[in-house]
């Protein structure tokens, strides 16, 4: 019996000095983690004055998503017996020259989709993959400082599709207005002299004209998430159905090595492209919001 009291007294011992050693290191963890923070904080400041240096900056990052799948048999289905899939990739870069006086922002980005709807008991549908998604565009804007915020400002976009009908339709603007960056991953263009010139061949109905753009471009990272958003707005004086606006979202985090997890969103308005698309008058079409998503692998650089 005393044998099985010391023991147990040990026992106690060895749990309150266990315990007591987490209390302790519990503790220590405290004011490192407050160093941490403080460090980070400091390198934070130290890559925003790096950020604020005259020069290029460029970078590029993209998103690929695809699935497959096969049904034998599988009654509930239309199509007991098919095969289906889907591929995405999207690239976004840029190359800014950021200088005191001047600015010159450059970014590209290209959207494709393809699918593929293999019915085998249907011997004459395609089993060919389709275009899905179908966007290039590359922009260009010029800005000579006002101040630190405001500029004058020219801007290029240019739109259009790569694999179908490459431009036709093509969708360029060029405009002269102001530039406003409050911040530097905030730029916002507005133009009050812009004009929207549309190419395209043969009898349609897309009319080129002139109006208003306005472009709202976020970039940001922060830690292992990188952050773009686009907004762009053309607002036509001939007519209201030559307006056009796209919003476009880039999300990507970064597991590994510039490796991670990535998606894209995006909408867009157009009364013209509706009207081509449904092969009737600009005023007769439906005009329904489009809007395409992605999600898979990310990698940036």
């Amino acid at each position: 019996m005393k044998k099985l009291s010391i023991l147990f007294l040990l026992v106690c011992i060895s749990v309150s000095v266990n315990a007591q050693t987490a209390e302790e290191l519990k503790k220590e963890i405290a004011p490192k983690k407050a160093k941490i923070a403080k460090l980070q904080g400091e390198v934070n400041a130290l890559q925003a004055k790096i950020d604020a240096l005259p020069g290029w900056r460029k970078g590029a990052f993209g998103t690929i998503g695809g699935n497959l799948s096969g049904f034998n048999n599988w009654y509930s289905r239309t199509a007991p017996n098919a095969s289906a899939g889907s591929f995405g990739i999207t690239v976004n870069g840029f190359a800014n020259l950021i200088e005191e006086d001047y600015f010159w922002r450059n970014s590209g980005s290209i959207n494709l989709g393809w699918v593929k709807l293999d019915d085998k008991d249907n011997p004459t549908d395609s089993a060919d993959f389709e275009t899905a998604t179908d966007v290039f565009t590359l922009t260009s804007l010029y800005g000579k400082r006002l101040n630190k915020k405001w500029a004058l400002s020219a801007l290029a976009e240019y739109r259009t599709t790569l694999i179908d009908n490459f431009n036709n339709p093509g969708f360029l603007d060029f405009g002269v207005g102001f530039t406003w960056t409050p911040t530097s991953r905030l730029v916002v263009v507005m133009h009050p002299a812009n004009y929207n010139t549309i190419f395209s061949t043969g009898n349609t109905v897309f009319t080129s004209s002139p109006g208003a753009k306005i472009v709202a471009d976020y970039t940001a990272k922060h830690n292992n998430i990188s952050v773009k958003s686009n907004f762009s707005m053309f607002q036509s004086y001939k007519d209201g159905n030559l307006s056009n606006w796209t919003w476009t979202n880039s999300l990507g985090y970064k597991i590994w090595k510039g490796i991670g997890l990535g998606f894209e969103f995006g909408l867009r308005d157009n009364q013209q492209e509706a009207a081509n698309s449904q092969g009737v008058a600009l005023t007769a079409a439906d005009n329904k919001l489009q809007s395409f998503w992605l999600l898979g692998m990310n990698y940036s650089f």
